[in-house]
This record gives structure tokens, sequence and C-alpha cells, in this order.
């Protein structure tokens, strides 16, 4: 009589992967402004369009879980409603003389480390414990997120501030420093991916 030998099961055979989908995402950065700006109400929004990332899932050991994106500098652009030549001189300072997107091509988020509590039926608070490399600066950068999986799809809701300062940005100021955008930054997200087989 032959004993079977049961294969033992590695924990990355629990993993599932999933690609982010940004037709159905949406990601912005929300700058503030402050002098004279401010008075006016002004606080432009940067639309992110061109990003891409994997998350690999343990449904078993969340903390196990992983994410990666990364964002194309030279993608983001302002949304707000002001004049052609106000958006191109804006996009102009902003891929060339903050993001400096010729020297630093990429934007990278990853996380390794998290913690998730449920909340529902596939529903959870991720706790991010990653770090983000922005200009060739690398820095701890938690962010929390409410997750949804529902099929095949994995939905992640959320917003994080970041300081300019702590990747050497210097906030941008114009017309002799009476308008200039204050250091903190909000991103907001709201990023669908898909189940990969």
């Amino acid at each position: 009589m032959h004993s079977v030998v049961e294969p033992i099961a590695k924990p990355e055979d629990a993993t599932v992967r999933y690609s982010i989908e940004t037709k159905g995402s949406t990601f912005t950065v929300r700058a503030f402004a402050t002098g004279l700006l401010s008075t006016l109400g002004h606080n432009p929004t940067i639309a992110i369009p061109d990003f891409k990332g994997d998350v690999v899932l343990n449904p078993d050991a969340l903390e196990e879980s992983s994410l990666r994106i990364e964002i194309d500098p030279v993608s983001l652009f302002v949304k707000d409603d002001i004049s052609e030549k106000d958006r191109t001189e804006i996009n102009r300072r902003m891929h060339v003389e903050v993001l400096e997107a010729d020297s630093y091509p990429e934007i990278v988020y990853e996380c390794s480390r998290l913690s998730a509590s449920t909340i529902g039926e596939g529903q959870y608070w991720a706790a991010l414990n990653g770090s983000l490399t922005l200009r060739g600066v690398k820095c701890a950068q938690p962010v929390s997120a409410r997750v949804s999986m529902i099929g095949d799809m994995l939905r992640a809701t959320g917003e994080v501030s970041i300081r300019q300062s702590d990747y050497g940005i210097e906030p941008v100021s114009a017309a002799g420093g009476t308008i200039k955008l204050k250091d903190e930054l909000k991103l907001s997200f709201d990023i669908s991916a898909r189940k990969q087989a």
C-alpha cells in the first residue's frame, strides 16, 4: 500500500494578483493657495490620468499583501476651468520645474506591509505602510483606504496628504510671491483593479 504525499501549500499559492485599470479609476491632486490666490478661492486640481500597478492580495493573510503603483509625471495636467495660456504655463512649470519629469520619469508608490480590518462582506479598512518615490526622493508614506471586493474587481478609495518639502520640492510661487501654493498637497483616489488569471 502506497502512501500519498500531499503537496505542501506555499504561502504564495494563496495570493491573487489584480491589475489596476485606469479606465474607471480616478486619481487627483489638490493644491492649496495662499496669499492673493487664497482670497480668490483658487485651489488647483491636477488630474493623474496615466498610472499602472498591481495588487498582490493574500485573502488568508491580508497583512502579507502588497501594492505597487507607477505614475507617469508627464501625464499630470490642471483640470480647472482656466485660460488656455494659464493652463499651458502651469502644466509646463509642473513638469519642468516641480516634477523634473525628464530627469525623474516615474513616481512610484510601493507597499509590502499593511493591516486591514473587516467592515462588512468583502469590505475592509486598510492601513498601508508604504513608501513614495517622488523626484528621486523616497519617503515613508502611510495611506488609509476603504477596500471592497466584488467578483473579479477590487476597488480602493481614500485620500492622503503629502508635503512637497519632504521630497525637496519648493512650492510654486509667482508674481513676486504674491501668488503661492502651500506645501501640503492632498491626493484623492478611487482606483479599480481586475483579478488576473
